[in-house]
């Protein structure tokens, strides 16, 4: 099955068995747009709402966020690779980041794996599947804002910041700071 009829095809049945939760929680809306989603890369579909106010993900947001989890985390357990699409959520809903995914992970130096302005990997219907977990409200992380992986980090602040809520899931460890 392509990735792209594979995450429609996900998220169709997952908004069946999703309810409306609270804030911080992940909910999938239906919408006539999901099925249609992978045809229109412009289309999106409405993830979760925090106080309000709902957050819309396209299939390139997707598709972005599952290509960060392809290159951060394919080597990492599953949750590992969750816990890399909940940071990029976990930085959306956090005013002190940007407010688009694609801003989020084209932040200068928030991922190694962007070069130049790109994500140059390939992906797979484990990361896709990892990403929609995470849109779901799955997060192994508690909520973490960082991670890296310390044998082969080279971003020096990482190893230097005061760590909250420090939470090791395969290579990477995962917190948040003061």
């Amino acid at each position: 099955m392509k990735p792209k009829r594979f995450i429609v095809w996900l998220v169709t049945l997952l908004s069946f068995f999703t309810v409306i939760t609270p804030f911080s929680e992940a909910t999938i809306l239906y919408d006539s747009t999901t099925e249609d989603l992978y045809k229109d890369e412009s289309k999106a579909i409405t993830v979760f709402g925090n106080s309000g106010d709902n957050i819309m993900l396209s299939q390139s947001d997707i598709d972005l966020m599952a290509k960060v989890v392809f290159a951060e985390s394919n080597l990492e357990p599953y949750d590992g690779k969750v816990g890399v699409a909940s940071v990029i959520l976990n930085r959306l809903k956090d005013s002190k980041f940007p407010n688009t995914i694609k801003e989020v992970i084209l932040q200068k130096s928030a991922f190694s794996c962007v070069k130049n302005g790109d994500v140059s990997a390939s992906t797979n219907d484990t990361c896709y599947r990892a990403v929609l977990d995470a849109i779901k409200g799955v997060d192994p992380t508690d909520k973490a804002m960082f991670f890296y992986n310390p044998k082969i980090a080279t971003s020096k602040w990482m190893f230097n910041v005061k760590k909250i809520n420090i939470k090791k899931i395969g290579q990477h460890v995962f917190f948040n700071v003061n």
